[in-house]
């Protein structure tokens, strides 16, 4: 299913000249040697480009289209036209002069093997270059002396001879495509993807760019131990797929990861988006909406167009048509090892996906301090609500961040891992931050609980609620503000102190807390002594005259929900008190 969508993305993709032909792919090059008919070097020159980084401006390899890459891991093997110092040069960085002449003379043999009899001048160029490099003097040579250090440092050369790139010659090309389609040591097997039979490929390409993997790539298809193969087949043979099957699914994978401003990350896994036909405005849409991506268009604007597409209505997004019916695909990968495993794959319309969404977004929708400035918050962020911001990893829980974007996206029960990491830091921080209480909210009103009603799920305060824990919240956030007044830059409030036993054990924390109250009062001037004692008194009307002796987890939910309402009523007043 995941390698059929991604074969069907490959196809959209190279309609639209944006991927190469099997036996191509895109790489990022540094330098072009330039050489002349006796394939002396004349010069390297730097094929690097200025590009905007966030706020900085660097120079980034060139991308060009060249000859797929060969896979490998510690041994040698070369790529054709292309490929690091170690191979183009017979040198390296890395202290291991044997190796990297055996990555030249590995390069060389290549080079006549598709080359030899081939009637260009580039290709006898080409060769001519190989035949007479000598890798014992290229540190010293003039054309690459100011550059070797940028050179060895990994980046990729390419040549360049009579004004043009080498894979740009027609002979050349033709003879790299023969070389390409008649190479494949698999037997002929029935592709799981086409259907159609021929020859499987044994070995897949790699895939770059998911986070935390290796930086030459992992493995999507790969079997490496008797106990994950079948019937004798070993490696990829597992799950028999065609040359032309692998080297596509790969390539719009490689390609998607390569667009780093349409890669989401969520935990340990990188989230891909991908719409059925290749438009790219499906994915920027999909990124403002889910991850808070920048986009140049308003939060009313954008609220605009995910209702057209709820109620099933095309909207106009980057000059682009976006249609609710489109076939849209969520893919999340995680590293392990040299594999990738995957967390999730979802397919369903543009517009289901969208509606989930949203309504994800309204479940979350609470009152919003005037400091935070996020309108709808993101996912990244609601995930961190579950993290300690001073521990040194700051990521969340991967299981429990996948599990939560595939309830969001399918529109499921949130995971109880979401609720457990939330109350963790709200009992270790005793803080109910906006994004807590959002999260408190959202998962009790997608995972209903007796102990817990509707009417304390509210965007803002309810004052008519008489829910008890709901209503204890509210008291001790009075309580709070009762202390504050009377004492002004206290360092430690009963927050710090006791809101832990309160929304646990009320009856043991609330009679000390109203007791304390009562000589705060005293501090007061009369006008604010009578407020809070009109507050006190209602609140506690609604309590009756005994507080309950434990409070179960989700009354203690509705406690820090009402804590978390009535506190930010007291901001809001007081902030109105400020403007006066």
């Amino acid at each position: 299913m995941i390698l059929q969508a991604l074969v069907e993305h490959y196809e959209d993709l190279a309609a639209q000249g944006k991927l190469a032909r099997p036996g191509w792919s895109g790489a990022n090059i540094s330098y072009a040697l330039y050489i002349n008919d006796d394939g002396a070097l004349e010069q390297a020159v730097s094929l690097k480009r200025e590009e905007e980084r966030g706020k900085k401006k660097v120079l980034a390899p060139r991308p060009m289209s060249l000859p797929a890459p060969v896979k490998r891991s510690s041994g040698v093997a070369s790529n054709f036209l292309w490929d690091n110092s170690s191979y183009i040069l017979g040198i390296d960085e890395k202290g291991k002069p044997q190796r990297s002449m055996a990555c030249f003379t590995a390069c060389k043999a290549l080079h006549h093997k598709l080359l030899d009899g081939v009637d260009s001048p580039a290709a006898r160029a080409a060769l001519a270059f190989f035949d007479h490099w000598d890798p014992s003097k290229a540190r010293e040579h003039p054309a690459l002396v100011d550059k070797l250090e940028d050179i060895l440092a990994g980046s990729n050369l390419v040549f360049r001879y009579s004004g043009a790139f080498l894979q740009d010659d027609a002979l050349i090309r033709s003879a790299w495509q023969a070389h390409y389609d008649s190479t494949g040591d698999g037997p002929e097997l029935v592709c799981l993807v086409t259907g159609k039979k021929g020859t499987a490929e044994v070995v897949h390409p790699s895939i770059k760019g998911v986070s935390g993997a290796q930086s030459v790539g992992a493995a999507l298809v790969s079997f490496n131990g008797d106990a994950f193969c079948s019937y004798g087949r070993e490696q990829s043979l597992n799950a028999p797929t065609s040359k032309y099957a692998a080297f596509a699914y790969t390539s719009a994978l490689n390609h998607l990861l390569a667009e780093r401003d349409y890669v989401g990350r969520i935990g340990d896994a990188t989230v891909l988006f991908w719409a059925s036909g290749g438009q790219r405005a499906y994915q920027s849409f999909s990124m403002a909406s889910l991850f808070g991506a920048p986009t140049t268009y308003s939060v009313s604007d954008l609220q605009k167009m995910t209702l057209d597409l709820c109620q099933g209505k095309p909207v106009l997004f980057e000059e682009a048509q976006l249609d609710p019916k489109t076939t849209f695909y969520i893919l999340g990968l995680s590293p392990n090892a040299a594999r990738l495993s995957v967390r999730f794959f979802l397919k369903n319309s543009f517009g289901a996906f969208v509606q989930n969404v949203q309504a994800h977004q309204q479940r979350l929708e609470i009152v919003r301090p005037s400091f935070d400035k996020f309108e709808a918050i993101p996912l990244w962020k609601l995930l961190d609500e579950t993290v300690n911001q001073n521990s040194r990893d700051k990521s969340p829980t991967p299981g429990m961040a996948g599990e939560t974007l595939r309830a969001i996206l399918n529109d499921t029960c949130y995971p109880a891992s979401l609720l457990n990491g939330t109350v963790l830091r709200i009992r270790a921080e005793r803080e109910v931050t906006r994004g807590r209480a959002a999260i408190l909210k959202a998962y009790y009103l997608k995972n209903p609980h007796p102990d817990i009603p509707k009417e304390v799920l509210t965007v803002s305060l309810n004052p008519d609620s008489a829910n008890i824990p709901y209503t204890l919240g509210r008291l001790f956030s009075v309580l709070e503000a009762i202390q504050s007044s009377a004492n002004p830059g206290i360092n430690a409030t009963i927050k710090d102190k006791y809101f832990n036993s309160a929304s646990a054990t009320p009856s043991r924390v609330f009679p000390l807390l109203m007791n304390l109250a009562q000589k705060h009062l005293r501090k007061l001037d009369k006008g604010w002594s009578i407020s809070y004692s009109k507050q006190l008194t209602e609140l506690a009307g609604k309590l009756g005259e005994t507080f309950p002796d434990r409070l179960s987890l989700p009354q203690q939910g509705a406690f820090q929900l009402g804590y978390y309402h009535q506190t930010q009523v007291r901001y809001t007043k007081k902030e109105e008190r400020e403007h006066v």
